[in-house]
Formats: C-alpha cells, structure tokens, sequence
C-alpha cells in the first residue's frame, strides 16, 4: 500500500471511530427507547466499518 493509502485508512479509522463514540454518547442520554436504540444499532455500524478498515492494514 502506498503512504497515502495508508494516509485515507488512517482518516477513515479515526472518522468511524468518532461517529461510533458520538453514537454511544448520544444512546447513554436519550431517554426514548426507539431513539436509543437506533443510537446504538448506528454505533454498532461504525464498530463494524472500523473493523474493516482496520483490517485492511
């Protein structure tokens, strides 16, 4: 992989890893169960997006 591949994963990761953070944070102060729960599932999907781009390295 090239330095500025590496550079796109590296953005990637931290982008998925605030929207996942950012989700939690929400999920822990909503008091409607619908909301929290798509709060969570929203988290869940960056973990997952991390995940992969994580493992392309």
């Amino acid at each position: 992989m090239s330095p500025k591949e590496l550079l796109y994963i590296e953005d990637a990761l931290g982008h998925a890893q605030y929207l996942c953070t950012q989700c939690r944070d929400a999920a822990r102060q909503l008091t409607d169960p619908a909301l929290r729960s798509q709060a969570e599932q929203l988290a869940s999907s960056n973990q997952a997006l991390f995940n992969r781009f994580y493992n392309l390295v």
